[in-house]
């Protein structure tokens, strides 16, 4: 290869678009459940417009919920070493979250709920010392699921995740709400449920927000 030839390939790689981090976290205890089943499919659609994907399941991870601390680091970072270290490395890479829950007691999850509290370092290290600037907007989009018809509780669950969001630096850009699903799988027999979500990985993966 001539050395114009290698340059010519060198300005190639550089100008191809990078490809979205896009990470599931899915917040049931119920693996192949409903909530499971519409976060696959937008993890699917997301893979296959050309994004590279992660999924974590809380319950398959062991940490604490917040523990109050007294002393806390002033880098964001929860000084509790256990699992959770694991979501905070996936989340701040990530370019693109979505986020899975069931309706649990009129709102997400407590798998989920433990989850976002122990965020509360980061949040105080942006608003408090100021020692974190999320300026890189992330995208992010929420799925969730109920056995029951009305909607109070979607925004019970709404309002959580939108502050958890917030404190993350991810926009809340998308929402996947089912109801009715009373049997394990039986979002599979609801095909707006099923292209929704998918329509969300499919926007959600795009670096072009």
């Amino acid at each position: 290869m001539t050395s114009s030839q290698n340059l010519f390939s060198r300005i190639y790689r550089k100008n191809q678009p990078k490809q979205t981090q896009v990470l599931g976290i899915m917040a049931s205890p119920r693996k192949g459940g409903n909530t499971d089943v519409l976060l696959d499919a937008a993890l699917k659609a997301a893979r296959e417009s050309g994004a590279i994907i992660e999924k974590i399941i809380i319950n398959d991870l062991s940490f604490v919920p917040c523990q109050a601390c007294e002393e806390v680091r002033e880098d964001g970072r929860c000084k509790i070493q256990d699992d959770f270290q694991k979501i905070y490395e996936a989340v701040l890479s990530a370019d693109s979250i979505f986020v899975a829950s069931p309706i649990y007691f009129g709102s997400i999850s407590a798998q989920l709920k433990m989850l976002i509290d122990r965020f509360q370092c980061y949040w105080r290290a942006k608003h408090v010392t100021k020692t974190i600037n999320d300026a890189a907007m992330k995208q992010g989009g929420f799925i969730c699921v109920q056995a029951s018809s009305g909607s109070d509780f979607f925004d019970n669950a709404r309002a959580v995740m939108k502050n958890f969001f917030t404190t993350t630096g991810v926009e809340y850009c998308r929402e996947v709400f089912c109801s009715g699903l009373e049997k394990k799988g039986s979002v599979k027999e609801k095909p707006d449920c099923m292209e929704k979500a998918a329509a969300m990985g499919e926007k959600l993966s795009s670096h072009s927000f």
